[in-house]
């Protein structure tokens, strides 16, 4: 009995080593043309791509320009906003510190942040380290982020703003991604090492690794060599491709403040690959890693539409899917300008990290897929199609609807009460003040112009469109254009509701007097 179950488990093992060996012709033969053909359909000035195959880096190039308009290459050096890939290192600096026994995932918030609160008593009362890395807080999806995003906000103002998110979804039960709660489980890490949360990471992970490319922290970005310039098509009717002004992510830190290479990024894959070990040396406790892979969250478990995947879970840090019948774990990241994909596949000692100039683009997911789907030895696919097809017929309704508000504005129709009743300092419980005047460019003399309280660098012009409705155009277009409507009441203005795009927040905020 025991010769022929050696024997199995013996060709078990011969198959995986042979699964591990080959790089798909995909990777050797096809990678460039297929990533140049869809960064041109795709509008992407720039992108960096590493793959770790058995633990070793065989792939770490870039692709495109650091900046239109200049001829400056991307390479494996280039540095890009990595944004919520940041969330792992968060998450497993804190597993390391549960492995060392100075905490416990499941102890409650308030023994290390007694000032912490949510919108719930009770919930405050039960809120783990754990349910704030593992995204089951209730809130709505990224609700408060415009309140934060390039704001004044401190990292304890973050946190203290999570008491007055009300909650849509079941604590601890639904899934719904939260920046705030990063940010609050990064505050945990000095109240038990006396380091802020970046000074830890990068003495725990960043330094044993090698990473002497990555920062933690982004206030300095423009100053420091060989960068990557942020783009977006996503706000104009016409698509097109414009610059964007680099995002200070300080206070967003442990939920997405990294800035970061290919070349180093590889370096965080091959050890997650290699159950916590470079280049022979242990850097992390097996467990510390095993800790951040254990599902947490379901966010769904119904058979994906076109990807070939069953189940996906948020575990801590990093979500985890049944790609191709693979565990595999990914995460992706978004700033102003930049999107970016890590993916480990520990049974195959597979690794891939995209990082890209354009924000506006999925092809950071297809090409991820792409990469997945050559390894699986699946079926060709052409993921950079669907995902582009998909693009292009949410930019043709994005264009339609920012097309139809410049109809209107440019009616140029008088407001039904005086332009200045209309202003006025208004609040925002969640937020805090706006201050509204009227616009002194405007020639149609009918444009209201917003400053923020919270967002020195950024104003919004309100240009006046029908029945009370404007159209708001921020000045950093990334925040986007979008109509807001005044609520009047005896001739003035009493209420103004202010949205982003969808990228930033998916609420809008409304002010009152």
């Amino acid at each position: 009995m025991k010769r022929p179950t050696y024997f199995l488990f013996l060709t078990y093992l011969l198959i995986q080593v042979k699964l591990q060996a080959q790089t798909p012709a995909f990777v050797t033969d096809s990678l460039d043309r297929y990533i140049k053909r869809n960064m041109a359909e795709g509008k992407i000035p720039g992108l960096a791509i590493a793959i770790v195959e058995n633990g070793k880096v065989i792939v770490s190039k870039g692709y495109g320009v650091r900046q239109l308009g200049k001829p400056d290459s991307v390479d494996a050096n280039t540095l890009f906003y990595v944004a919520s890939n940041t969330k792992l290192f968060t998450a497993t600096a804190l597993a390391n510190l549960a492995e060392e026994k100075k905490l416990n995932l499941d102890d409650k918030v308030l023994k290390y942040l007694p000032d912490f609160a949510l919108y719930d008593t009770l919930a405050t009362k039960m809120a783990t380290i754990r349910d704030l890395l593992g995204h089951r807080l209730g809130v709505k999806a990224y609700e408060g982020d415009f309140v934060y995003w390039n704001s004044s906000y401190s990292l304890q103002d973050v946190m203290k703003n999570l008491r007055l998110l009300k909650p849509t979804g079941q604590f601890r039960q639904d899934y719904s991604y939260s920046n705030a709660g990063y940010v609050t489980a990064g505050l945990v890490i000095p109240k038990v090492t006396g380091q802020p949360w970046n000074s830890y990471v990068d003495q725990t992970i960043l330094k044993p690794l090698g990473m002497t490319n990555t920062y933690l922290l982004t206030a300095n970005y423009a100053r420091r060599k060989n960068i990557a310039y942020g783009y977006t098509n996503c706000c104009t009717s016409g698509g097109e491709l414009m610059e964007v002004a680099f995002d200070n992510l300080d206070n967003l830190g442990p939920a997405g403040g990294m800035i970061s290479s290919v070349n180093d990024i590889s370096r965080w894959l091959v050890m997650q690959v290699d159950s916590g070990r470079y280049a022979g040396k242990r850097i992390l406790p097996y467990s510390v890693l095993e800790e951040t892979r254990r599902p947490n969250t379901i966010i769904s478990y119904q058979k994906h539409p076109v990807a070939p995947f069953t189940y996906d879970f948020y575990c801590l840090g990093i979500g985890l899917v049944d790609y191709q019948h693979m565990d595999v774990y990914s995460h992706t990241g978004g700033a102003f300008g930049f999107h970016t994909n890590t993916t480990f596949v520990p049974s195959r000692k597979l690794g891939i990290v995209i990082l890209m100039n354009q924000d506006n683009s999925n092809f950071h997911e297809a090409l991820r897929f792409q990469i997945l789907d050559a390894y699986a030895k699946a079926p060709y696919t052409d993921r950079g199609s669907y995902f582009m097809q998909r693009t292009l017929r949410r930019d043709k309704k994005q264009n339609q609807d920012i097309k139809d508000l410049e109809i209107r504005v440019a009616k140029n129709n008088q407001t039904p009460i005086p332009l200045a009743a209309y202003t006025g300092t208004f609040i925002n419980p969640i937020y805090g003040t706006i201050k509204v005047d009227i616009d002194p460019t405007s020639k149609a003399k009918n444009s209201l112009l917003i400053h923020f309280q919270h967002h020195p660098d950024l104003t919004a012009r309100l240009d006046y469109m029908d029945k009370d409705e404007f159209r708001i155009t921020f000045s950093n277009p990334r925040f986007g254009t979008a109509p807001a409507l005044f609520m009047t009441k005896n001739g003035k203005g009493v209420s103004v509701d202010v949205k982003a795009t969808d990228f930033v927040d998916f609420e809008p905020y409304r002010f009152t007097r």
